[in-house]
């Protein structure tokens, strides 16, 4: 690195004596400092690349280098960021230019991510960071953060020849200390943009603050129009009353022959598949069918003030057992509830963990109150309720809307039986589908789902049975029963098509078809168990369980008082994870019982969908006894493939 050392210095003395003239000619009268950086990157660039595959060659066949405190990147190599790294108007730039340096202020192409992991709501900006512009991510709430960068809208056509990323990331945190952090960078490759876990990357040193990170993404398989894009994570560092936020600089895109690929930074992220594709959040959530929405209900406050309005007879009508009020909002604190300030039973709060808790989705914008939780403390008689109801929360809230409809589960599908060969579409009111094999038919018992995965305008599907003993029959389409449709999928269960059309399978007719109020597509249907995901509330955290493994692989952490203490009848435990299977469950290896799987198909079938998994309290007790101090005092993760878990919660149930 002493080589390193000398060509700092020679880079800096000839900034400083550069031409004279040359600055004159600049007519935006640039802060000379400032110009100086970035002609000294420009230089540094080229011997640092010179200096990059010297250090490559002495530790793969000399005695190691010599370090110096400098910036240390992934391939172990240190690069010294005293000197800033920018771009300057005016300059020209070499070919070891970054293709992303931030300084026209553009950063539309950025897009945080919050439906993986435990995500941060995190705000973007562009700021002056090292001597030049760079990406500051800024961290509020404390949770894992992942950016996501369009590298399709960047590069074009381009992002088939990316073989290598680099950019330089810093930290910091709002108290002014240090602390190491790392995360990963997460490739979205393909055609369907199939998520490929790429290499590690880590902060470390404050000394070595802010780092140049290097991927190697010669395999992911980027392609050509497929709109493809790039996460990079922090995972570390997170609860804490002042987590690190990121500064991300000098994104390079690199082809296999070391060439930086140009990017053009005036796009805009877009919305390429899969990265918002699941739809909204409703995790700890139920479906609301039916839904009435309360007109005007667009109200804001201060903390502990309220705001709302008067229900009118379309909403009183609508406040039936088994409904739910849903609340789309922000607030400061992530919670909201509602409160009944007319009550017969006096001015009343419900859902705000006094009265109740309500049950609020990971994103912690959307909270759902169920009637019988408003029944419960505002009585049965819904005339008694008062004329007005007000939304309120601990911190200063905004709600966008507000609707009430019937609680429906949301479903998954064990042990699954695909019907092969039902890709089919259709304009509205066009019926498609396609004669039951044996399978399907054998699959359809008591206790089953049939799961279609679509698209169609209106967001709504159901199913017609044609050739019924009971005549053409629709099934879920309001009439009939209500089919659950959520994120693209739409569920009609066994007891719904039994309902119309009989408890005699065999009297459903031989065909099954498909049907929408508009035009609407079916990607692919599926018949098995129908595991019901659980509206759950007042979750607990399973501080530290982000753990990951191989298939068949397990870890996990012994369980603390408060984990114990909320695993009570009526309570689920929920992980928040990715598999390459889509599937996991808990392993119980201290249990009286030995040790143990619960939720892997044979001891019961954990429930898992869109990211989330969940094994019941009873599923639990059933394999490993109703003695929770028998259980053993550790909880691990498992999958049959590799597997990675961000988060774990213990909350309880909904009735």
């Amino acid at each position: 690195m002493k080589v390193l050392r000398e060509a700092v210095l020679l880079v800096n003395t000839y900034s400083f004596s550069i031409d004279v003239q040359k600055w004159k000619s600049i007519k935006k009268k640039e802060d000379e400092k400032r110009l100086k950086a970035k002609i000294a990157k420009k230089l540094l660039s080229v011997l640092l690349a010179t200096v990059l595959v010297t250090a490559s060659l002495t530790a793969c066949g000399g005695d190691g280098a010599e370090t110096t405190g400098g910036n240390e990147t992934e391939t172990g190599t240190e690069v010294d960021d005293t000197v800033p790294v920018d771009d300057a108007a005016g300059v020209d730039t070499p070919a070891t230019a970054a293709s992303v340096d931030f300084e026209d202020g553009a950063c539309a192409f950025v897009k945080m991510n919050l439906l993986k992991g435990t995500p941060d709501e995190s705000l973007l900006s562009v700021v002056d960071f090292n001597g030049s512009k760079a990406l500051y991510v800024e961290n509020v709430s404390g949770k894992s953060m992942f950016v996501g960068i369009n590298v399709s809208a960047l590069v074009g056509d381009k992002i088939a020849d990316i073989s290598k990323i680099t950019m330089d990331i810093g930290t910091s945190r709002a108290d002014g200390s240090f602390s190491a952090v790392s995360g990963y960078l997460y490739a979205y490759t393909g055609e369907n943009n199939d998520e490929v876990k790429g290499d590690d990357w880590s902060v470390y040193l404050e000394s070595a603050n802010p780092k140049t990170a290097v991927f190697d993404v010669s395999g992911a398989g980027f392609v050509a129009g497929a709109d493809n894009y790039i996460i990079l994570s922090k995972e570390t560092d997170n609860n804490t009353a002042s987590a690190a936020s990121l500064y991300i600089d000098n994104i390079t895109f690199l082809d296999a022959s070391g060439n930086v690929i140009e990017a053009d930074t005036s796009v805009d992220f877009g919305s390429p598949a899969g990265f918002e594709s699941s739809g909204k959040d409703l995790s700890n959530l139920c479906v609301v069918t039916g839904a009435v929405v309360f007109e005007g209900f667009e109200k804001s406050g201060d903390a502990w003030a309220q705001d709302g309005l008067d229900m009118p007879q379309e909403i009183l009508d609508a406040l039936v057992p088994g409904s739910v009020v849903e609340i789309e909002y922000t607030s400061e604190n992530g919670d909201m509830w509602i409160v009944m300030p007319d009550s017969a039973e006096g001015w009343m709060r419900v859902g705000d963990g006094n009265n109740g808790a309500a049950y609020i989705n990971n994103s912690h914008n959307i909270a759902q109150i169920t009637y019988g939780q408003i029944a419960e403390f505002c009585g049965d008689d819904v005339s008694t309720w008062g004329a007005r109801m007000q939304c309120e929360a601990s911190g200063a809230w905004e709600v966008f809307s507000v609707k009430v409809g019937q609680k429906a589960p949301i479903y998954t599908v064990g042990n699954p039986v695909v019907f092969e060969g039902f890709e089919k579409s259709g304009d509205a009111w066009a019926q498609d589908g396609l004669d039951m094999p044996q399978e399907v038919l054998d699959a359809l018992v008591p206790g089953s789902v049939v799961e279609l995965d679509f698209n169609s305008e209106s967001g709504n599907l159901w199913i017609v049975m044609p050739d019924s003993s009971e005549g053409w029959m629709r099934v879920g389409d309001g009439n009939n029963g209500s089919a659950v449709c959520v994120n693209g999928k739409c569920y009609v269960t066994y007891e719904q098509i039994a309902e119309f059309c009989g408890d005699d399978v065999s009297a459903w007719g031989a065909r099954m078809q498909a049907e929408s109020d508009t035009a609407w597509e079916v990607y692919g249907v599926r018949v098995g168990t129908a595991l019901e995901m659980k509206m759950v509330n007042n979750n607990v955290a399973f501080e530290g369980f982000e753990k990951s493994g191989d298939a068949w692989a397990q870890d996990g952490l012994d369980m603390p008082q408060e984990i114990l203490d909320a695993l009570v009848p009526g309570s689920v435990v929920t992980l928040n994870f990715t598999s390459e299977s889509g599937n996991l469950w808990i392993v119980m290896p201290d249990s009286s019982e030995g040790w143990m799987r619960v939720g892997d198909g044979n001891n019961g079938t954990a429930a898992c969908n869109n990211g989330a998994c969940q094994v019941t309290y009873e599923q639990i007790a059933e394999f490993c006894g109703d003695d929770v101090s028998a259980w053993g005092a550790r909880m691990q993760a498992e999958s049959d493939t590799a597997w990675e878990v961000y988060s774990v919660t213990v909350g309880q149930a909904a009735e």
